[in-house]
C-alpha cells in the first residue's frame, strides 16, 4: 500500500480482522483511451508487433489468480455526514471543482457510513515500544509467501520479464511489493473504500500530523470520485484495505489514476482481477520515483564504535547522498561498495538485540516511495531475493 507505513501492532489487528470470513470481490477497472495504454508519466517503447502478440498470449495462458483469503471487515455505523461542516464544504468544492450533482453526492454520503476500526488501525505504534526488524520481517519472509511467490512467478514470468526489460525494475523486486502487499493478491482487503476514507479524510486520530493526513485522505477521496465516474462504476462497489488501498498491489486511487498501466492490453486498466497489470502498474510506479536500472539497492555495513560520525548520518531523508568516501571517514565499513554510488545510513533495530546497518542505493529509497519504511522496503528486497533462491533450487 503506497505511502502508508505499516507498524507491528495494526498488522496484528488487521490480520485478526481479515480472518472473519470471506470477499465477494469486485472489479475496479479505468477505460484506457482508445485501447491504448493509460500511462501519464511516461510513454512505453515501441515493440515488434509479433513478439508483443507472442508474449500477450503467453501471458493470457498463464493460470488464473489463486483464490483470495480475505474477510468481512467492519461494516461501519451510520452517522449523517451530510450534516457535517466539513464534508459539505468537501462536497461543495467537488461540485464546483469537478461539476459533479451536489445531489448525487448528498445521496453518496448518505450511504456511506464511519468506519471505527479504521481510526483504530491506523493510530501509530505506541512510541515507547521498541522496533524491532527480525519480528517484522519474520511476517513477510516466511515459507506461505515464498511458496505463494514461486508460483506467482512461475505463472507470469513473461509479464514479469517484460516489465523489467520496459521499466528497469527487476523481477524479484515486484515479486516482493505484490507479495508483501497482498500474498499474491489473497488479502487485497474488504474495506468499502468511501467508508474508510471519509472516516479518514474527516475523523483522523488526535496526532501531531493529523492536519496533514486529514488532507492526504480528502485528497484520495477526491481521486476516488474522480476515478468511479472515469470507470462509470459506483463508488460503494470499491474495497480495499482500512486505509482506502486497492488490489494486488494496494495503489490508493490517486496512484491508479497516476502511475497505473494497462499492462495486459486489454484496453482497461483493473488492479484488482488483473495479476499483469499489477505487475507493469509497480515496476512503472517505481521507476518514476527514482529507480535505476542495473544498480543494486543495499550493503550490509559496520559501523565503529570509536569513530562515531556515522551517527549524523542516520535519519537523513529518503534519498541516498554520501560518497564512499564520507561514509569511510565517518567510521564505517565500505569494502565491495560500488565508487560510483552514493548512500544513505540505515538502521534496522532489533528491540534489544544489536541493531544492522545497511548503506542504501536510491532504488532502496525508490521502494520507500512506495511505503516510507526502512523496514518494508528491506522485506521487499529480502523477499524478493528469497523467492528467487527458491525458484533456482
Amino acid at each position: 500500500m503506497l505511502l502508508m507505513p505499516i507498524s507491528l501492532p495494526r498488522l496484528t489487528a488487521l490480520a485478526s480482522t481479515l480472518l472473519l470470513s470471506t470477499l465477494c470481490a469486485l472489479p475496479m477497472t479505468v477505460q484506457a483511451q482508445d485501447g491504448k495504454p493509460v500511462e501519464k508519466k511516461t510513454q512505453k517503447k515501441a515493440v515488434d508487433k509479433k513478439d508483443k502478440k507472442d508474449k500477450k498470449t503467453a501471458e493470457k495462458k498463464a493460470r488464473p489468480p489463486a483464490k483470495k483469503t480475505v474477510a468481512a471487515a467492519d461494516q461501519g455505523e451510520f452517522v449523517n455526514f451530510n450534516e457535517w461542516k466539513d464534508v459539505a464544504r468537501f462536497m461543495d468544492e467537488m461540485a464546483e471543482r469537478n461539476q459533479f450533482q451536489r445531489s448525487d453526492l448528498n445521496a453518496l454520503f448518505a450511504r456511506t457510513r464511519y468506519v471505527d476500526s479504521a481510526i483504530q488501525l491506523i493510530k501509530p505504534a505506541p512510541s515507547n515500544k521498541p522496533k524491532n526488524w527480525a519480528a517484522y520481517r519474520a511476517r513477510f519472509v516466511e515459507p506461505v509467501r515464498i511458496n505463494a511467490g514461486v508460483d506467482f512467478w512461475n505463472t507470469y514470468g513473461v509479464a514479469l520479464a517484460r516489465a523489467e526489460a520496459q521499466y528497469g525494475v527487476p523481477m524479484e523486486i515486484i515479486v516482493g511489493i505484490i507479495g508483501v502487499e497482498t500474498v499474491y493478491g489473497r488479502n487485497t482487503g474488504n474495506f468499502r473504500v468511501m467508508d474508510v476514507l471519509t472516516t479518514l479524510a474527516f475523523d483522523y486520530p488526535n496526532t501531531a500530523n493529523r492536519d496533514a493526513r486529514m488532507a492526504f485522505f480528502r485528497g484520495e477521496l477526491e481521486n476516488t470520485l474522480l476515478l468511479t465516474r472515469e470507470a462509470g462504476i459506483d463508488p460503494m462497489s470499491l474495497r480495499g484495505s482500512y486505509a482506502g488501498a486497492i488490489g494486488w498491489p494496494q495503489f490508493m486511487p490517486g496512484s491508479i489514476r497516476e502511475y497505473a498501466v494497462d499492462f495486459d492490453g486489454d484496453g482497461k486498466i483493473d488492479l484488482r482481477n488483473s495479476p499483469v497489470d499489477a505487475i507493469g502498474s509497480v515496476a512503472h510506479y517505481l521507476a518514476v520515483h527514482g529507480w535505476q536500472r542495473g544498480e543494486p539497492v543495499a550493503f550490509p555495513v559496520t559501523v565503529s564504535s570509536d569513530n562515531r560520525q556515522w551517527e549524523a548520518m542516520l535519519n537523513q531523508g529518503l534519498e541516498a547522498k554520501y560518497t564512499v568516501e564520507e561514509l569511510q571517514a565517518a567510521g564505517i565499513s565500505t569494502s565491495g561498495l560500488p565508487a560510483a554510488l552514493r548512500f544513505g545510513l540505515v538502521d534496522l533495530q532489533n528491540g534489544t538485540g544489536p541493531t544492522e546497518y545497511w548503506v542504501a542505493t536510491n532504488n532502496f529509497y525508490a521502494i520507500t516511495q512506495y511505503n516510507r519504511s526502512y523496514f518494508y522496503a528491506m522485506s521487499v528486497a529480502d523477499l524478493g531475493r528469497a523467492v528467487a533462491s527458491a525458484r533456482n533450487r
